[in-house]
């Protein structure tokens, strides 16, 4: 008996397999349709290679050999997957292509289909996948885009076979082949040779019936008053465009211009149609075969058309037949109104669209694979949200994914937050992935440093926090100096870390991205002075290390003054996004901090954050939609609560959240070190996030937790499996805080509202060093060893304090802000301050020391969401310290700091109470506690 699809071949048309899977390769299905039925060929596409490896297990053993052999992208994974396929393939076709002399016998392999409207990308793209398939029967395909034109001539021109996709309309098709003759005399006239370049088009077919029948019979049941007329035409229209195509074809090969490349051996660039599987269940399954049959074409069909056609096809010279039909087919499909040229381009869109959709789904199945696999090595996220937040969620991640969050965020893409400058912000992205530092500069340093005792490190915010999380969570490894952190102008805490160390076996590591922060400038003038007493005036230029944004003023300063180091921030990452930085990691390497191993973490949770990654799999977007879907709901105070060695994390977190989001009266206020308390001590404006460190687990704050998400609170645990993958976590949060931006409409990489109260500081301080006073203020009440300041009157204390707390609404916040040293003792008397207001008020309280909040949290405070109310603690600064070269004290810029900031509070419209400390600090916060007890009661 005849093979129906031999007889094919002997009209002079090829048959392409339109499918591909591992069981078909190693189970010998290919070689039998190559050997058996006569198929010379095969292609692929995102939407084959999603059924292949989206389902089912047959390629897990492959990912985790691939996960072993040093981890990989979601999309390094699909390409290994997919060129191993596609190797596979082509060579059991090699056989056909040496048989016919490179006639026939090529596999397919697809660009990325985000490439579609990227010419310089494709091209790329196509170039890295021609060199690492490695097979001359490979064609690449690319999409018939206006984008993709030019592709296709450079790219024949450089001698890769392309395979041109997504045709559907007839102009369209003839620029690419014209593309493809251009790119033949591209080489012609660089006497290349031209002989085994191949080519097809890939003219699309049942698509266009598909979508003009529906038009036609939407049109019927309207009563169309050319019902008639129009049903005359369903499931002729896609045929007929087809063969007009195959008569240009033939114009074209017989024109003088081709017949010259001829000559040279140039191979014909063939039609291919494509998208011949039959739809409408009232049409042949093999109408479009059948109809379609011509010399020097290709038909590629799926696994149920060749099925189909093997059982009952039937063979014919088709395609040349009936043309003065097919003209009248589009004449009256023209007249009728029914828009082909609209179709096809909406149909072009359409296929890009469903092969994004295939590719995001494919990758959606690696991600989750992946992440099986990686069990033990990254860090778990799980969510336990009530409705209808679950489903606010649910809905912004189904728009992320439809708008392609993941690949607009690392293209770098404005438009996905206001098209301000946003995308001059980003290279925290590459910073994550280990690329912002030289790591072997910095293993040298950690060797340096081995020689001190004690390094002090001099910055604020985020020039300071993160490296401050590293050492307390990891802490400094044996034989390294210990690392202490000032973020403060307190005369207090500068003098109980002056006290601690020997200034001549200490290393200062000035740290500013700007160069011009006014605290560590300060405070470089007071170590160099007592360094310069230790080991020579003149001589502790040895003893400093800068990490500062080129060009400076530090920098200028820091050469001038021989300091032993500069290292160079990356003016693309802002401070608070900068851990992953020199900022961040200098001090890190320099207590002997595993740097390498920490990059390692964060790379394993740039892979799982990745553009590839959809946002349904993407846990740092996942997270970032649930905290920006929470505070749009109402539930914007993010609280943290951490097992004890992750606590320190909080105060990273808190400067990012609030920094990046509190702004133009939204954004989320971070709540840290507030007592975890029962159910009932919550209102409807908390969102629980609980790091739980596996391993330092506290049975106690697990309990609780599971009381809040039983009492219908949202949760958010993260499970981090060693301390070293705290790495992990500041990746993923930024990544998360970057999509709050989006969430909430608002550009998470500026700070619009902290200049103010420096701006306000800076103006007192200059006011100081001119006439010797701070502008003097009257205190309205005064209780022991405290008085209070406010622009409203009261009869006593616990009468303003009262009136000061009870103003708080339903979704206000506490906030106590302290201008004394930050030390355990203190934060436990704020602490309790905090319990007694929240436990009394159902409100979130908020706690910071001053100036270290001010570039932190003080965003938030002025520019996030209304509804707080400000204690600002002050004290007297006895005893005080002088800074060289300045009349203020380190005690007057404290106070101009806390002065300045509640100008701006004020100017804001902020509610504001300060309480000033005459004497000892733990005595008059003794007092303030047992007053706010009294108000409270």
């Amino acid at each position: 008996m005849t093979n129906r699809l031999r007889s094919l071949e002997a009209e002079g048309q090829a048959v392409w397999l339109d499918f591909l899977d591992r069981r078909l390769l190693a189970g010998g299905g290919l070689t039998r349709l190559i050997e058996d039925d006569g198929v010379t060929g095969l292609t692929s596409n995102p939407s084959i290679f999603e059924k292949a490896i989206g389902h089912g297990r047959d390629y897990d053993e492959e990912i985790a050999a691939v996960l072993d052999d040093g981890g990989a992208t979601i999309s390094q994974i699909y390409e290994h997957l997919a060129i191993t396929d596609i190797q596979a393939a082509a060579d059991a076709l090699r056989p056909v292509y040496d048989r016919l002399n490179g006639a026939d016998g090529f596999a397919s392999i697809e660009v990325s289909p985000f490439l579609a409207h990227s010419t310089q990308g494709t091209i790329d793209e196509a170039r890295r996948l021609w060199a690492a398939i490695d097979r001359p029967n490979l064609m690449v395909k690319v999409p018939g885009t206006r984008e993709g034109v030019p592709a296709i001539r450079a790219l024949t021109a450089a001698g890769i076979n392309v395979n041109i996709t997504l045709l559907f309309a007839r102009d369209m098709y003839a620029a690419v082949a014209e593309a493809f003759i251009a790119g033949l005399e591209d080489r012609v006239a660089r006497g290349d040779d031209i002989t085994g370049i191949s080519s097809v088009a890939s003219f699309f077919v049942s698509r266009i019936d598909t979508r003009i029948d529906a038009t036609i019979d939407a049109r019927r049941k309207a009563g169309d008053a050319e019902a008639n007329a129009l049903a005359a035409l369903r499931g002729k229209v896609a045929i007929a465009n087809a063969q007009l195509a195959y008569q240009y074809y033939l114009e074209l090969m017989a024109s003088t211009r081709w017949q010259g490349l001829a000559k040279k051996g140039a191979r014909s660039q063939r039609l291919l149609w494509a998208s011949t599987g039959t739809k409408d269940p009232s049409f042949s399954d093999v109408l479009y075969v059948e109809r379609l049959i011509g010399r020097d074409t290709i038909n590629t069909m799926p696994p149920n058309t060749i099925a189909a056609f093997l059982d009952h096809g039937v063979t014919s010279q088709s395609l040349t037949t009936d043309i003065d039909d097919a003209r009248v087919i589009l004449a009256e499909a023209d007249r009728l109104g029914l828009d082909l040229a609209g179709v096809t381009a909406a149909l072009v869109v359409d296929g890009i669209d469903k092969f994004s959709d295939a590719a995001d789904a494919l990758f959606e199945a690696i991600a989750r694979a992946r992440s099986e696999m990686l069990d033990g090595t990254i860090n778990r996220l799980e969510a336990s949200l009530p409705e209808p937040l679950r489903g606010l969620v649910d809905t912004t991640l189904e728009r992320a994914g439809a708008e392609h969050w993941s690949r607009r965020l690392w293209s770098e893409d404005a438009t996905l937050w206001t098209e301000a400058d946003e995308n001059r912000w980003l290279g925290w992205l590459r910073a994550g992935r280990g690329e912002a530092v030289d790591r072997d500069a910095l293993a040298t340093f950690a060797a340096e440093t081995r020689r001190y005792d004690d390094i002090v490190l001099l910055g604020m915010g985020g020039s300071s926090l993160g490296a401050e999380v590293i050492s307390r969570v990891l802490g400094r490894a044996p034989g390294h100096p210990k690392l202490h952190v000032l973020d403060t102008t307190d005369p207090g805490q500068i003098q109980t870390v002056a006290a601690a160390i020997d200034p001549a076996k200490t290393l200062f590591i000035v740290s500013s991205k700007s160069g011009t922060t006014m605290e560590p400038d300060l405070l470089r003038g007071f170590f160099r002075e007592q360094v310069e007493r230790a080991v020579g005036e003149g001589e502790a230029g040895p003893h400093f290390v800068a990490i500062t944004d080129p060009g400076s003023a530090l920098e200028k300063r820091a050469r001038a003054a021989r300091f032993e180091h500069i290292f160079a921030g990356d003016p693309q990452i802002g401070g608070r996004y900068s851990v992953l930085s020199p900022f961040g990691l200098v001090p890190a390497a320099a207590i002997g901090v595993d740097v390498p191993a920490l990059l390692s973490a964060s790379c394993v949770m740039a892979d799982s954050c990745g553009g590839d990654v959809p946002p349904a799999v993407n846990s740092g977007i996942r997270l970032g939609v649930i905290i920006g879907e929470a505070a749009k709901a109402g539930r914007n105070k993010l609280t943290i609560l951490a097992s004890a060695r992750m606590t320190p994390f909080g105060a990273w977190l808190e400067q990012l959240l609030a920094e990046s989001t509190g702004k133009h009266g939204t954004g989320v206020i971070p709540v840290d070190l507030e007592p975890i308390g029962t159910p009932d001590a919550y209102g409807q404006d908390r969102l629980f996030v609980h790091l739980r460190l596996i391993g330092d687990e506290d049975a106690a704050l697990d309990g609780r937790v599971a009381a809040l998400e039983a009492a219908g609170q949202p949760v958010v645990r993260i499970g981090i499996t060693e301390r070293l993958q705290i790495g992990q976590e500041f990746f993923r949060w930024e990544i998360a805080t970057a999509v709050v931006g989006a969430v909430l409409g608002i550009n998470p990489f500026d700070q619009p509202d902290v200049e103010a109260a420096k701006v306000k500081a800076r103006a007192l301080v200059d006011s100081y060093e001119r006439t010797g006073s701070v502008a003097p203020q009257t205190p309205i009440v005064r209780a022991g060893t405290l008085s209070f300041f406010a622009n409203r009157p009261a009869e006593d204390a616990v009468t303003l304090l009262k009136a000061h707390f009870h103003a708080l609404g339903s979704g206000g916040y506490a906030a106590f802000l302290a201008y004394i040293e930050r030390s355990d003792s203190h934060e436990l008397a704020l602490s309790q301050m905090r319990v007694m207001v929240r436990d009394a008020l159902r409100v979130a309280t908020v706690a910071g020391f001053g100036p270290r909040f001010l570039h932190s949290t003080g965003q938030a405070y002025k520019g996030g969401p209304a509804g707080g109310v400000f204690l600002i603690l002050t004290r007297d600064a006895d005893p005080d310290l002088a800074i060289p070269d300045h009349r203020a004290s380190f005690g007057t810029v404290q106070l101009a700091q806390a002065l300045g900031d509640i100008e701006v509070l004020a100017e804001r419209g902020r509610r504001w109470l300060r309480v000033h400390i005459h004497g000892a600090e733990a005595e008059g916060l003794a007092e303030l506690g047992r007053l706010i007890a009294a108000a409270l009661a």
